[in-house]
């Protein structure tokens, strides 16, 4: 019996074999190739790689805009007419696509690493075309209902910026090992050149981005201004139903200096205080007026108002999952709130010796009170006993009503030159946080100009804006800003410069290195290579893309010259070449 002994073995390669398995479902090693991959699986790598980016973008957007959510739920309530919590969905949808995509990803990193063909498996690029399609129906959606909010993609990154800075620094020095091994490892080619040009630049651009930076906290901290005060936006909503006593009451509690409200006039000349132009949201005019319930919110008269439950709904939609929170006496105070009067509002600011911010809405022209509105506002101010000097009025009118509005102060809600507002005698602003730049704001204070930024919920944009200089801010999470006693990072010119250029001089002479690396790596490679090379091993090393019978005569050619070169006469050596394998033994060669 002839014992057959293997010329070459072939150890277990368990990583590999995860790798190729997963990404592409060949997991035995006679299903791993190692030749260049196919032009339409390059294509798949970079439809992969363009879903990443804009998933990328797609998660770094809702983490940004979680600032407004409240918002994009309310207008999505008034295109559906249902109040629901459309945030959640995206969110878990976002989360999952965007964690199978990066896995995919750096699947397909280790590939291009380790050598091996990008072959994905037809199941994974119905799953990334389906990511892919869900996404930008997602980027349509938003751009269509909420355009607007693309906008805090530019103001968050005052904040975050200098990090996204250091994180892109590290990724793409990170990739010069495999642009490197790209580059070197192969004959020069036109597309290697393009691939070379294309990293260089994207490096120098990251390296230099700093230079397009506005951030307003990298200061001097004795720069710093006194904190913004907070305006509790229809009280504290997320404690409690908006725009409702008990709500006033919580903002007061965790520290607002000022309270916000929106008022409507009832048709019988009582300011009260409603958001919506229904009464559907936030009370149960279903049940009481099932026939009314499209109707115009000022189109009721205060008995019909005042007979309404305005906490249940809050108890019941749990709009932002503070209801678990509540003890069971707050949940029974809140379930027997109705809808506030501008009164009693008024004298809650005046007993805790704040001030209030009354966003006004003009009744419609068929409404009873439609010219004599400002009269009955002014009545309700001068009945609560509070100082004229402590209301602000934003009044959504056109500058013929303003002069109406008589002794109470007026602040405008649209962006105005400081030559404008003198022209009006207005002394303040109110202003959303994408039409407050830190220029515009400097402008405004250095004129005397006060400035209120609203929705102003997370920490980040409440530190960028105390690093401007903002007096004030209105929000619908004061309990949250109450926790904020410094600005979340602050950092000088000086110390931010040496940071930057630090990182730009290390990130390049890594790269550098690693190039260098990688290219006397290979001319060693190739040096020792030649040496011990014979024609037919450079010939079947340099064998790309050819037939698998070709392949395996090269093969038998090498075999038979290991056998002239160095093999006695009595050694037997079989070749497999379905699967890779030589072998030999005693007697002579076999196949």
């Amino acid at each position: 019996m002839v014992k057959h002994q293997p010329l070459q073995v072939y150890e277990k390669q368990v990583f590999v074999s995860f790798v190729t398995g997963i990404y592409g479902c060949r997991w035995k090693r006679y299903q791993r190739s190692q030749d260049d991959t196919s032009g339409w699986e390059c294509t798949w790598f970079l439809i992969l790689c363009s879903s990443f980016l804009l998933l990328l973008f797609w998660a770094y957007f809702w983490l940004v805009a979680q600032n407004d959510f409240n918002d994009f739920n309310w207008l999505v309530f008034n295109r559906s007419g249902e109040w629901r919590d459309e945030t959640i969905p995206i969110i878990t949808c976002t989360t999952v696509g965007f964690s199978y995509i990066t896995f995919l990803l750096i699947l397909a990193l280790f590939h291009v690493s380790l050598g091996q063909q990008l072959n994905l498996y037809w199941v994974h690029k119905i799953g990334v075309l389906a990511t892919l399609l869900t996404t930008i129906s997602g980027v349509v959606s938003v751009d269509d209902i909420w355009r607007d909010e693309w906008d805090i993609l530019l103001v968050s990154l005052q904040s975050t910026a200098p990090f996204l800075h250091i994180g892109a620094l590290a990724t793409v020095t990170a990739m010069s090992w495999l642009v490197a091994g790209y580059v070197v490892r192969k004959e020069r080619s036109n597309i290697q050149v393009m691939v070379l040009l294309i990293y260089i630049i994207i490096l120098v651009a990251v390296c230099l981005a700093p230079l397009t930076f506005t951030c307003p906290c990298i200061m001097d901290r004795h720069s710093l201004k006194q904190r913004p005060d907070i305006i509790g936006r229809r009280g504290a909503p997320m404690l409690a139903p908006e725009n409702t006593m008990v709500s006033f009451n919580r903002a007061l509690q965790h520290g607002a200096s000022s309270l916000e409200a929106d008022v409507t006039i009832s048709v019988d000349g009582v300011p009260f205080l409603m958001r919506d132009n229904t009464l559907r949201r936030t009370t149960d005019v279903r049940k009481v007026f099932p026939a009314r319930q499209y109707e115009d919110a000022s189109f009721f008269n205060w008995t019909e108002i005042r007979s309404l439950n305005a906490g249940q709904w809050f108890l019941e939609t749990d709009p932002y999952w503070t209801v678990k929170t509540l003890t069971g006496k707050d949940r029974s105070r809140i379930g027997n709130q109705t809808v506030c009067s501008l009164v009693e509002m008024l004298r809650l600011a005046s007993r805790a010796n704040s001030s209030a911010l009354l966003n006004i809405r003009k009744p419609p022209p068929e409404h009873p009170r439609y010219r004599s509105w400002f009269m009955d506002t002014l009545w309700a101010v001068q009945k609560a006993g509070i100082s004229q000097k402590r209301v602000r009025t934003v009044t959504w009118t056109p500058d013929t009503d303003r002069g109406r509005v008589r002794g109470l102060k007026q602040t405008a809600s649209e962006k105005l030159s400081v030559e404008e507002i003198r022209q009006r005698g207005i002394t303040s602003l109110t202003l959303h946080y994408s039409k407050a730049s830190h220029k515009d704001i400097q402008e405004y204070l250095a004129n005397n100009v006060s400035v209120t930024v609203y929705p102003v919920n997370e920490p980040w944009l409440y530190s960028i804006l105390w690093c401007s200089g903002v007096p004030s801010v209105s929000s619908d999470a004061p309990q949250v800003l109450r926790k904020v006693p410094y600005p979340i990072w602050l950092m000088s010119r000086n110390a931010y410069s040496f940071i930057w250029i630090t990182s730009d001089l290390v990130s390049l002479a890594i790269v550098i290195g690693i190039f260098c690396f990688q290219n006397y790596h290979m001319i060693r490679w190739r040096i020792s290579g030649m040496q011990n090379y014979n024609p037919e091993q450079i010939m079947l090393s340099a064998v790309t893309r050819r037939s698998s019978r070709e392949v395996n005569i090269m093969k038998e050619k090498l075999i038979f010259s290991e056998l002239n070169n160095g093999l006695s006469s009595t050694d037997e050596l079989s070749l497999y070449p379905d699967n890779g394998y030589a072998r030999y033994s005693h007697g002579g060669l076999s196949r």
